[in-house]
């Protein structure tokens, strides 16, 4: 903005002007302000002269002096356009356009004076006089430029940091200082260090790149205005995830949002978005499974891998996973089309040189499934296609027996007619004790492939894995809550006292491909879950990391528990024994088996119930496969008496 626009604005009644507006002041003035530091260094030349009690001649008047000096200077000062940069960008350069212009001028006077010496035999200037003049001229043209560009600097750093989120940054080692200081190196953040926040209490008075150190104490003692911090900023993998909670729980109780930050040595260039806000996936993740790569790899390499459900959230991981260790083909089937051409449109690019064949079908339609058992003849299956959500498969539990049991005898038994090495299925844990259909529907499916693993002839291995709630898969309650707080809310809770177990996505596909390298066939594989997650404390714990309050900025109600739907999951049954594995958070489950004949009949008379859409009877019959199925808030409780 130029002066005459800032001129209007002002006149207009718009006097909010902020200085990164003021662009730069017009040449003639920035002359005119260098004229007058001139005059200042004349004055006070010839004031320092006289206190001095120096006296130079007196033929020449003072003023002629003085007028001939900021002539002199002026001109030169012209000549090598001191005042056309812009003040606060000044450089060397034009530091030293400013020394040559008064070194000449020093030079032009000194000759006029040895002139007017020889002609009159009087000087015009003591040579003193000269030397204080140049000092004080250039001193004070040096220190103008130098505290407006000081000013600006300070004025856009003042502003900026205003409008910064000011952070403390937890830990005091090198990789805190580390972080820290690339954040100081970089002004252009939204962030400004405050300080640094330790466990220690030996650092009261030290400082660490001139911010402050706050012990736990004292943060446990202040209100977040006191402590003049908007945030606190996480290093990942420097704590276990233990502390992490512990802490946590202190910034949320003080209202402070949480960051979290890689070690230095993965910060990306673009650091802005390297540091991100903490999430609740990072709370509840815990250390992963360490798979035996050699193992895995083994029985993956250059073979040919079936995944059905290959687009939905535990397939599409598994497809990622396997595709690491270089198969001959993986068939990625599903018959959801645009999430299935999504996984197609990822694979292709990430995994180049892996062969792939991508199938719309569904798992039902055994006519559509056998040819491809026919013609790729796998060594892998992966069975993680079925219908997952509580109330839909309630409302339509004829579709539920058809995906999730039905389809699953037609995977399990072509994998056995057409001698696969390893079958594995992901099951989950709603079916035990199951409430619901969809528990139900894949409990019979573990009782119809444990029992295909004693079949006459049989020569696949049959294997199951059970785990809880996976965290950011499709539907489930993270995204869910997420996209509620989005929206301002409110968030929507069942009950207050329901409890979920959770695990990661890449978690849950770990314990799959490990399950698939440790059955011997007919094994439920459980995995260790930690402590249940107690929803509500979920939500509240979301709500404030997104830096708003529960109950005042996100309002949480709860609208009853759905039809099937329980407080608690297990995931072992009441007569359910473990034993151990060579993994300490896998654990096999000894549950009762049936027998082939026995279960085969039974999902061939419920299939022909679902395929007459037979609500009713569909039930009936789970329940006499399942017996300790039992419906909860559903209008499907009456069969129980």
């Amino acid at each position: 903005m130029n002066m005459q626009n800032l001129k209007n604005r002002i006149y207009s009644g718009d006097n909010m002007v902020s200085l990164s507006d003021v662009r730069y002041l017009p040449r003639w003035v920035v002359l005119a302000i260098d004229v007058m530091i001139l005059m200042t260094a004349v004055s006070g030349s010839f004031y320092l002269l006289e206190k001095l009690h120096v006296h130079s001649s007196e033929a020449v008047p003072n003023y002629t002096k003085y007028l001939l000096i900021l002539v002199v200077n002026t001109i030169y000062m012209y000549i090598f356009k001191t005042y056309s940069g812009i003040i606060r960008h000044s450089t060397f350069i034009d530091l030293f356009k400013i020394m040559l212009a008064n070194v000449l001028t020093g030079i032009t006077l000194g000759i006029l004076n040895i002139i007017t010496f020889v002609i009159t035999g009087n000087k015009l200037f003591l040579p003193t006089f000269l030397f204080i003049y140049f000092t004080i001229s250039v001193t004070l043209l040096f220190m103008f430029r130098l505290f407006v560009k000081e000013f600006f600097h300070f004025a856009r750093e003042l502003r900026r940091t205003s409008l910064k989120k000011r952070i403390l940054v937890l830990g005091i080692d090198e990789q805190a200082i580390a972080v820290a200081r690339a954040l100081l190196d970089n002004p252009s953040l939204p962030y400004h260090v405050a300080g640094f926040l330790t466990q220690r209490t030996d650092s009261k008075s030290a400082k660490l790149l001139g911010r402050p150190i706050y012990n736990r104490k004292k943060l446990e003692s202040n209100t977040k205005d006191k402590l003049d911090a908007d945030g606190i900023l996480i290093i990942e993998e420097m704590m276990t995830k233990e502390e992490m909670n512990h802490w946590v729980n202190l910034f949320l109780e003080k209202d402070l949002e949480v960051f979290k930050s890689p070690p230095v040595q993965k910060l990306r260039d673009d650091i802005r978005s390297s540091i991100k806000n903490l999430q609740i996936e990072d709370l509840l993740n815990r250390k992963p499974i360490k798979i035996e790569n050699e193992e895995v790899k083994r029985r993956h390499y250059d073979k040919a891998v079936l995944v059905t459900g290959g687009a939905g959230s535990i397939g599409s991981e598994i497809v990622r996973q396997v595709a690491i260790f270089n198969p001959s083909l993986i068939v990625v089937l599903d018959q959801a089309e645009t999430p299935l051409y999504e996984v197609e449109l990822e694979m292709r690019e990430k995994y180049p040189h892996i062969r792939f064949k991508f199938v719309l079908a569904d798992i039902s339609n055994r006519h559509r499934i056998e040819p491809l058992f026919k013609k790729y003849r796998f060594s892998m299956v992966y069975h993680a296609a079925a219908y997952k959500h509580v109330p839909l498969v309630e409302e339509n539990p004829h579709e539920g027996i058809l995906v999730n049991t039905f389809g699953t005898k037609n995977i399990a038994a072509l994998s056995s007619l057409y001698k696969v090495n390893r079958f594995v299925m992901v099951s989950t844990d709603k079916a035990v004790n199951p409430t619901n259909v969809m528990g139900a529907s894949k409990r019979a499916a573990e009782l119809l492939v444990q029992a295909l693993q004693d079949v006459e002839g049989n020569t696949t291995k049959f294997i199951t894995t059970r785990f809880g709630n996976v965290l950011g898969s499709n539907g489930s309650v993270i995204p869910h809550f997420k996209k509620q707080i989005e929206k301002g809310g409110p968030i929507t809770i069942t009950h207050p006292e329901i409890v979920r177990f959770f695990m990661t996505i890449p978690e849950a596909c770990e314990l799959v491909l490990q399950a698939g390298t440790m059955g011997s066939g007919g094994e439920i594989f459980v995995f260790d879950m930690g402590e249940p997650v107690k929803i509500l404390d979920l939500a509240r714990r979301m709500i404030k990391l997104s830096g708003l309050e529960p109950d005042v900025d996100i309002k949480i109600i709860y609208t009853g528990l759905r039809p099937g739907e329980k407080l608690f999951e297990e995931l072992l049954s009441d007569g359910a024994k473990t034993l151990p594995t060579p993994h300490e958070k896998i654990m096999i489950s000894k549950d009762p088996h049936m027998e082939f004949c026995d279960i085969e009949t039974l999902v061939n008379r419920i299939t022909k119930a679902a395929l007459r859409r037979d609500k009713l009877e569909v039930v009936t019959l789970l329940k006499i496969i399942v017996p300790e199925f039992k419906s909860n808030n559903s209008v499907y409780e009456t069969l129980d008496k």
